[in-house]
């Protein structure tokens, strides 16, 4: 990759880190591009925000690539979620404690076999108060952080498939493989209410989004050696 390249435009394939945040990822790739290339400005955005809780791929478009960056927000994303059942959490993952606690003696793995199709196809989703959505131009988690009541609308999304990886010591490994818009932090809660208990998500990777894939994509430091190194020889 070239400096002529990056500045035609590029999609990368980013891995985020546990506990980045997408801007995070964002401004250390902007950085090393500007100082590598001599620029003063340089156009880079990404398809899909991740919370800093999950992991997994991030497309970050540069340049002139910045303008497909809603056709990739459009496509369909696969997660592998971890839900714990058996307690909930404000925010429904945890980046807040535990406000309450469930049975889960109940719950097997034929249990949860028959409420996934509750959560397949063309649904309405409550989103987590303690998420970016914007009310009065506000970020509705700055209000749940203040302590503000938070009154949040259902969307309708779409769930394509919910595949059981396994489930041990009341922790589900489920694939999800969904459209835009869908919460998993939302899908966790919601499973635990279908199973009367209460459940939170406790793990997620994004592993898919569209035809790209995770496996093989560079995290934000890696992409940042690869540009000194390359655009050195450049």
């Amino acid at each position: 990759m070239t400096a002529e390249d990056i500045k035609a435009g590029q999609v990368l394939l980013v891995d985020k880190p546990l506990e980045w945040t997408s801007f995070q990822a964002v401004a250390k790739i902007r950085y090393t591009l500007q100082k590598e290339l001599g620029l003063k400005k340089l156009k880079v955005g990404h398809a899909g925000t991740l919370d800093p809780l999950a992991t997994g791929l991030l497309i970050i478009c540069v340049g002139k690539k910045t303008k497909e960056i809603s056709t990739y927000m459009g496509q369909s994303k696969e997660y592998v979620a971890q839900i714990t059942f058996g307690g909930t959490t404000p925010s429904y993952d945890l980046e807040s404690e535990i406000d309450a606690t469930f049975p889960t003696a109940h719950i097997d793995r034929a249990a949860i076999e028959a409420v996934l199709p509750q959560f397949t196809g063309d649904i309405e989703q409550y989103p987590p108060i303690f998420s970016a959505i914007k009310q009065g131009g506000v970020r509705i988690y700055e209000k749940a952080r203040a302590g503000e009541e938070v009154v949040v609308q259902p969307r309708e999304i779409t769930i394509h498939e919910l595949e059981i990886l396994s489930f041990e010591n009341n922790v589900l490994s489920l694939r999800v493989l969904c459209g835009k818009g869908t919460y998993i932090r939302s899908l966790a809660h919601d499973l635990g209410k279908a199973l009367e208990s209460g459940a939170h998500l406790s793990g997620l990777r994004r592993t898919k989004i569209g035809s790209f894939e995770a496996e093989g994509a560079k995290d934000p430091i890696q992409w940042s050696e690869y540009f000194k190194e390359v655009l050195e020889k450049d």
